[in-house]
């Protein structure tokens, strides 16, 4: 089973909780959600009307925490900790993770230096134990660690909840890839048919050049026949050649004396 489906699963049970529960009774939902080791999306818990109940209430502490999880990260929840309930380690742990992807959001090539500074890391090895072991055999992200540039090279991160504002600018941005991917399909169409065009053209060249090929070959032959034919013309088979040579092969007559009559 893949994350994605994990995750239908676990959402679907915590939703039910928090519908039937409200008020104060809900902290315990919202801290066994926020330290579940395989829950990392929030937002379908945060629409329940009872969670949402909790403002203004002495509760609401928990639904500020709740917010964090689904849009905060590590350095956030510390600058605000004072006015949240303290976490457990499952909680602080999954905050990080969260955090990791959010960093993900922006960029593909994340520093050590950064994570390090983000999830409160004293050093290289405790940190890459931590994507190893907490971020990447958990399923959430796929990368490679880069020793020799200190970077964690990420290949694949779980999307996280859309924050309040990010949809518009989401579907803007699906807009823009509509229109540059309808352009360009336009002009890969533009190109088949250019390409098309000039293999027609070149079969169209192809075929006149062996008709004028016939053609050339038919006019030789032509031409060949005619000088032929000529050449018998002015040099006929000469005529009366035999009889001369047999006329000459013949004795000669004798001719007798002719005496005169007396």
């Amino acid at each position: 089973m893949d994350i994605e489906e994990r995750q239908a699963e676990h959402i679907e049970y915590f939703v039910k909780q928090a519908s039937a529960l409200k008020g104060p009774a809900l902290a315990s939902v919202v801290v066994e959600a926020t330290s579940h080791p395989s829950l990392f999306a929030f937002s379908e818990i945060l629409a329940v009307g009872n969670v949402l109940e909790l403002e203004g209430t002495e509760s609401s502490v928990y639904l500020e925490l709740l917010r964090t999880f689904a849009h905060g990260t590590w350095t956030e929840y510390k600058s605000i900790s004072e006015r949240l309930p303290q976490m457990v380690p499952d909680q602080v742990l999954k905050l990080k993770q969260l955090t990791v992807l959010t960093l993900a959001e922006s960029t593909k090539v994340l520093p050590y230096d950064l994570l390090m500074n983000e999830l409160d890391v004293t050093n290289v090895r405790e940190l890459e134990d931590f994507l190893i072991n907490d971020c990447m055999y958990v399923g959430i992200v796929r990368g490679k660690l880069d020793q020799l540039r200190r970077c964690f090279e990420v290949q694949f991160a779980a999307g996280r909840d859309l924050r309040p504002g990010q949809l518009g600018s989401m579907l803007h941005t699906l807009t823009d890839w509509l229109t540059i991917s309808d352009n360009l399909l336009i002009s890969i169409k533009e190109k088949i048919k250019w390409a098309d065009t000039m293999s027609e053209m070149g079969t169209k060249h192809k075929k006149e050049m062996e008709e004028k090929i016939q053609e050339v070959k038919k006019s030789m032959s032509f031409k060949a026949d005619i000088s032929y034919r000529g050449h018998e013309e002015m040099y006929p088979e000469p005529v009366g050649v035999m009889d001369f040579e047999e006329d000459r092969s013949r004795p000669k007559r004798r001719r007798h004396p002719h005496h005169p009559l007396g």
